[in-house]
């Protein structure tokens, strides 16, 4: 199936690009795409999945809705899927 992969800040600069269109087996769930993903990008590795769950302050949305609200890692995608990952936001300085 394909998928279309949204990354954000220091996300993008370690896939090299906003939105990428890549092939996964029929039936992957989040962690799946997941783990692939932090096996292609050096830059991934060990920041979206910690201890065989979520990262802690990632979000990660399939089309538009968060997925932790959904089934976590589970959550089944098809395709035509769109799935977003943003890295920590950190606050700006106040004064």
């Amino acid at each position: 199936m394909e998928l279309e992969l949204r990354f954000f800040a220091t996300f993008r600069e370690a896939a090299g690009g906003k939105t990428l269109h890549a092939e996964f087996a029929d039936g992957s769930s989040v962690g799946d795409v997941l783990r692939e993903l932090e096996a292609e990008y050096d830059g991934m590795d060990g920041r979206l999945i910690v201890d065989g769950a979520l990262a802690p302050q990632i979000n990660v949305l399939k089309n538009g809705r968060e997925v932790l609200h959904l089934d976590g890692l589970d959550t089944p995608l098809d395709d035509g899927d769109r799935v977003s990952v943003f890295p920590p936001v950190a606050g700006g300085g106040g004064t």
